[in-house]
């Protein structure tokens, strides 16, 4: 009972941590204040380094000998590197998904994508879009049938939200919130469902691609506005 009350505590504690690491709620390359953050999270020194530990191995966290436990950095380089390496992940997982995925699953996707299209209108929030499109691009991974893919993916996911929620409330702020559709995902099933390998390549590239000649100027929005006054 000891064991499965420390493995909750770790666990809970992992998971506040992360959110927090994910949304720059620690400034980029600042030092995290343990006892601090113990006492925020009412929790003890060992899950709290354990989940520290724990997020240093999955790249939300750094660590430095002798100076202890520091926020990610936040430069247009890093960003750029998540980015591909996530391309890298979703083009081969829709190529994998083109030739495993059943009927039936791309149905119950194509449905998903219905149920988001309702929401994708004036006054829903740039957090739910961006979650909805998460939660696509996670779903068509994982028809891809490998867990690992998956597992790597949602990692991605969380090093670039808030980078990605950046964009969108700019772009949504220039042009409004009609100029996020899910046409690109439509695109991108309809291909999967032709069985078309490259074509389904293609149409994810295009997508994940479209937004990195921004991420210069989204780094520099993110600043903005973690050191607002």
């Amino acid at each position: 009972m000891e064991i499965e009350r420390a493995e909750g505590s770790v666990e809970r504690t992992y998971r506040h941590i992360k959110g927090m690491a994910a949304s720059y709620a620690f400034k980029p390359e600042a030092r995290i204040n343990e006892s601090e953050l113990a006492k925020q999270l009412s929790t003890s020194r060992t899950p709290l380094r354990e989940a520290l530990n724990r997020l240093v191995a999955e790249g939300f966290l750094t660590f430095k000998n002798g100076q202890g436990f520091f926020c990610r950095s936040l430069t247009p380089s890093e960003i750029m590197n998540l980015y591909e390496a996530r391309a890298a992940i979703e083009c081969e997982a829709v190529r994998l998904a083109s030739l495993r995925a059943t009927d039936a699953q791309l149905d119950e996707l194509e449905t998903f994508l219905r149920e988001c299209q309702t929401r994708y209108q004036p006054g829903t929030s740039p957090v739910e879009l961006v979650q909805m499109d998460e939660a696509f691009h996670l779903r068509l991974t994982a028809l891809s049938g490998n867990a690992e893919m998956v597992r790597m993916l949602e990692n991605m996911n969380g090093r670039i939200h808030y980078i990605r929620l950046i964009d969108l409330k700019h772009l949504s702020a220039r042009n409004g919130l009609e100029v996020m559709t899910i046409d690109p995902h439509k695109s991108i099933l309809k291909a999967v469902r032709r069985r078309d390998v490259d074509g389904s390549e293609d149409e994810m590239r295009k997508h994940i691609e479209r937004r990195l000649e921004a991420i210069k100027e989204n780094v520099r929005y993110a600043f903005a506005e973690l050191y607002a006054p």
